[in-house]
């Protein structure tokens, strides 16, 4: 039987990952600090470590203690409007952060599998191509994008100085069930909720801002195919399509939106070339993107209905 860390596993993504794991029947040790997180989203047989991943010391006890197979490190300050606001506090969490992880990982003699970025990653520049595979260049605009490469550049240090193994997954925008619908982050879960209230979206820009919109489904599968990929090798997880803002609300019956100025560091296209993970990892995205939309619009309402209940995952929908 496996045993595994997730940190950040009270989240969005960590949360739906721990799902799957102890479906597998793997061992799930979740840390997190509740910070973003939500202990009604914790599965009942994951065993919790109410910690910061800015606590070094207690990190690598944890991993000493269990000597985890792999270390899925989801944790992070994700919210690009939060890092322009104090660059700080992101670069503490998103790179000092990851260090303590790759540290407690190296003791332990673990592999970490980490969720870094694609659009932030790569930016936007006039060679990019879009969709944008990863051997481009890497430019980010905004602190929560360079934290996140500054994490890449720290999982390649520790494979060439203490040969760690380490897999990067640079993600999509991630969206389904347990996504936020009152957070800063996740357009798709935000809509829904302003949706049910009936109240009009708001869209930054114009909405022909395009992003690639990526199941969380298809993304726990990219973290369960990475425990066995080479180390030291990034992959995108994505669909490899640009929606817009706009084909969003109208993929969700959201109703006319209302406009608001176009927000700094905002890219105007991002999508990722998804073929590497095809040809190394066997993974593909399944979900498309209207029943997606309709899986994340049941949870939303599902939530609403029975708020003392554990909110539904993509396992349950």
């Amino acid at each position: 039987m496996s045993t595994a860390i997730v940190t950040g596993g009270a989240g969005f993504i960590g949360s739906n990952l721990t799902d799957a794991l102890i479906a597998e029947g793997a061992t799930v040790h979740v840390v997190d600090n509740l910070s973003n997180g939500t202990r009604d989203k914790l599965h009942p047989d994951a065993v919790f470590h109410e910690m910061d991943i800015r606590d070094a010391d207690a990190l690598k006890a944890l991993a000493a203690e269990i000597r985890p197979d792999t270390v899925f490190h989801l944790a992070a300050q994700a919210d690009v409007r939060k890092a322009l606001e104090n660059p700080g506090y992101d670069a503490d969490v998103n790179v000092i952060g990851t260090v303590n992880v790759l540290e407690a990982a190296r003791a332990a003699g673990a592999r970490v599998v980490f969720a870094s970025t694609g659009g932030a990653g790569y930016g936007e520049y006039p060679e990019l191509p879009v969709p944008s595979p990863e051997t481009s260049d890497t430019r980010p605009m905004s602190h929560y994008g360079m934290s996140k490469m500054a994490g890449e550049g720290y999982c390649r240090l520790y494979a060439r100085l203490y040969g760690s193994d380490a897999v990067v997954l640079r993600l999509g925008n991630v969206y389904g069930p347990r996504q936020d619908p009152h957070g800063e982050a996740g357009v798709v879960a935000i809509f829904a909720g302003r949706m049910l209230d009936g109240v009009a979206p708001t869209v930054f820009g114009d909405g022909r801002q395009t992003r690639d919109y990526v199941y969380v489904g298809d993304v726990v599968r990219a973290f369960l195919a990475a425990r066995t990929a080479p180390s030291g090798e990034a992959f995108n997880v994505g669909c490899g399509e640009e929606v817009t803002v706009l084909d969003l609300i109208e993929g969700l019956g959201a109703g006319e939106p209302q406009f608001a100025p176009a927000r700094l560091g905002e890219l105007q296209r991002s999508a990722l070339a998804v073929g590497k993970a095809a040809d190394v990892m066997g993974w593909t995205p399944r979900m498309p993107l209207g029943d997606g939309l309709k899986a994340t619009l049941r949870s939303v309402e599902a939530r609403r209905a029975n708020p003392d209940q554990r909110p539904a995952g993509y396992l349950d929908v």
